[in-house]
């Protein structure tokens, strides 16, 4: 196992931060937004700054405060910056693939991309480019989108963006740093999370308002599906909006809502904490199993273990220790390392579960591996009875749009033709329950007609690669 800190979990694919402030020492505040948006990637970290002239980066592998120190943030003087932190779903986990990408254009000049989400039909795309004779430096899909922005015609950059758009298969969620300007964009689906905010007169984007919390910003409002909002100035006059493609019936991601976003950020009808509160509680209406206690897998599933532990008025307790400073190892992986991957990251407490009938609340089920291994640590902690509750429904198919579960043969709700009896056995619980997609939906406040079903249902709101043709009729350059 090569990250302890996530275990078996689904990765998101990044975070993104922008801020225009001329006056404010912009490289430090951004540093500050992917600190809050660490959780979303930990393999790559970078800033970029322009200051009216050029436009200056510092990229490296790491985590944030791995990769920046004060000298590197003391040279990237400017007025407006991006960053971005970096989970690999498109692209390997090499350094050619950090962010945030940093092109020149002949005709608009330099420009940088931070890209959140996951194309579709990058394959395709890779393959125009290359019949065209456009090489690409990396195999990040975030280069397509770069590339392309320098191949169309435009006289401005909401110009090209509205020529390259429709070229892309969600999903996007872009900050564009140019000499002069942020640009923020969203797909036509809004797959991906994108929230505008105010500092002051100036502003702020981030794929989460966490980010927008930790230096003061306000949230305004999410990034509106197919816009680009360009600002070039401080005050709501330097906010441009333009429609960069026709908004289609939205897809949010479910698992912003499960798991990926932190559960102090606002994302759709409001807090996720109350929104996690609520899946619990939906567990315990459709699963009021026979408990004496309720605890969570921490931290992601603890809002909605004291949701269920609440309606069922049952206490709820620290069953599990967190090691929080166990995170990314750079040790070779061995079997006993893999073996004793869940016993470095937790701990059980026998004082808490012995003798008891324990339910155990978690947000997601991938492989099944961690949690037969969770199970087993607190039956030997003492538990009489071991019940798993899940806050989704289980995870039967692959994501194309931003998960790195890719493959049906990593799941194993799919392996098993989503039999719970199944899974109960092979966990070695003595019983398991997966919140309904109904009762998911119903507690996010949102219609379900908000969101992509994909991982669960097998219906994407976009054709996927495999189904794409090799031949597209348009051509991508001028």
């Amino acid at each position: 196992m090569d990250d302890l800190e996530e275990l078996e979990r689904p990765h998101e694919a990044c975070g993104v931060f922008g801020l225009y402030a001329p006056g404010h020492d912009v490289a430090r505040d951004t540093y500050f937004g992917l600190y809050a948006l660490q959780h979303r990637g930990q393999e790559s970290a970078g800033i970029a700054v322009a200051d009216g002239k050029r436009i200056r980066a510092h990229i490296d592998m790491g985590l944030v405060n791995q990769v920046f120190n004060e000298a590197a943030i003391a040279d990237l003087q400017g007025d407006i910056a991006i960053g971005h932190t970096r989970y690999s779903t498109t692209g390997g986990s090499e350094i050619c693939n950090a962010q945030p990408i940093v092109m020149d254009d002949p005709q608009l000049g330099p420009f940088a991309l931070a890209h959140n989400g996951n194309l579709a039909n990058a394959v395709a795309l890779q393959r125009r480019l290359a019949r065209q004779g456009h090489g690409l430096a990396t195999t990040s899909d975030s280069e397509i989108i770069a590339k392309l922005l320098t191949l169309v015609p435009g006289n401005t950059w909401e110009e090209r963006l509205q020529r390259v758009m429709p070229q892309l298969s969600a999903a996007y969620s872009l900050v564009i740093l140019t000499r002069a300007s942020l640009i923020a964009v969203r797909d036509p689906f809004a797959v991906r999370p994108l929230s505008l905010g105010r500092l002051g007169d100036f502003w702020l984007v981030a794929s989460e308002s966490c980010a927008l919390d930790i230096l003061g910003g306000k949230l305004e409002r999410e990034v509106a599906p197919g816009e680009i909002v360009r600002i070039d100035g401080a005050g709501p006059a330097h906010l441009h909006s333009t429609q960069g493609m026709a908004s289609r019936q939205r897809a949010g991601c479910l698992f912003e809502h499960i798991y990926f976003s932190r559960p102090d950020s606002v994302l759709g009808s409001g807090s996720l904490y109350a929104a996690r509160q609520r899946m619990g509680q939906a567990l315990a209406r459709e699963w009021p199993v026979a408990a004496d206690v309720v605890i969570s897998v921490p931290d992601s599933a603890t809002p909605a273990a004291t949701g269920y532990a609440a309606a069922r008025t049952l206490p709820f307790a620290e069953g599990l220790i967190k090691n929080r400073y166990v995170g990314r190892t750079f040790i070779q992986p061995d079997q006993r390392l893999r073996e004793r991957g869940v016993r470095l990251k937790f701990n059980a407490l026998p004082d808490v579960l012995g003798g008891k009938r324990v339910v155990m609340i978690d947000d997601s089920i991938v492989r099944g591996t961690t949690t037969r291994q969770l199970v087993q640590l607190l039956r030997q902690a003492g538990a009489a009875e071991v019940h798993v509750g899940v806050t989704a429904p289980p995870f039967r198919h692959p994501c194309y749009l931003g998960i790195d579960v890719a493959q049906e043969d990593q799941l194993i709700a799919a392996q098993l033709g989503g039999s719970v009896e199944a899974i109960r056995r092979v966990i070695e619980a003595d019983s398991l329950h997966y919140l309904s997609l109904d009762g998911l939906i119903e507690a996010t406040g949102l219609p379900a007609t908000q969101f992509c079903t994909g991982c669960f249902t097998g219906n994407y709101p976009v054709l996927v690669e495999e189904h794409d043709p090799d031949e597209v009729a348009e051509p991508v350059g001028r």
